[in-house]
């Protein structure tokens, strides 16, 4: 069984000032970048990369196993760019049993949280998100059986928050591995 990952970072990022895929780490690493590569380190194969706005000067930060995948409907939300993900998955990724998707706008997100949340199980029937302290939050685990699902339901910026609401969603303590705060504005 293999796990996709798949990085929604298509947004315009309006209350940082930018798109957030463009910000950057302390140490100069762009968040996109950063969020890529954690994700493969986490063992997501193949990684894809939803982008939309600034998509070209985004696409050049990548690292070059990820898979850019363009949402043309990405300014409508997180949705738009969940189901352009989504969409993408069966070409790119047809083995795959299950996808972690996580947000360019998590920078505490870690390899070690990717790998906790894979070793849970990825299944094709898979639904489980990473909590922090008990709290719920991304990166999210979403079988095949639930890929349409998740598509049909992904809608403005709400995502798969319907689904992932829904009883029998696993949740896995990642609090003590990784931070999965939203970074909305810089500090």
């Amino acid at each position: 069984m293999t796990t996709a990952g798949l990085l929604l970072a298509a947004g315009a990022g309006r209350r940082m000032g930018q798109p957030k895929a463009l910000v950057s780490d302390a140490d100069g690493t762009p968040w996109v970048h950063r969020a890529a590569t954690v994700l493969a380190e986490g063992g997501c194969d193949p990684v894809l990369v939803v982008l939309g706005a600034a998509a070209d000067q985004v696409r050049q930060l990548l690292p070059d196993t990820a898979i850019p995948v363009f949402a043309a409907d990405w300014e409508q939300g997180m949705g738009a760019s969940l189901r352009a993900g989504l969409a993408a998955l069966p070409e790119t990724a047809p083995h795959a049993t299950a996808v972690l998707v996580g947000l360019v706008d998590t920078p505490g997100v870690t390899a070690g949280v990717v790998a906790r949340i894979l070793a849970a199980g990825t299944d094709p029937g898979v639904l489980a998100r990473a909590a922090y302290h008990s709290d719920p939050g991304h990166p999210v685990l979403i079988g095949r059986d639930h890929w349409a699902e998740a598509a049909r339901v992904a809608t403005g910026d709400r995502g798969a928050r319907d689904l992932l609401a829904r009883p029998g969603v696993r949740l896995i303590e990642c609090g003590d591995v990784g931070d999965g705060a939203d970074v909305d504005r810089r500090t």
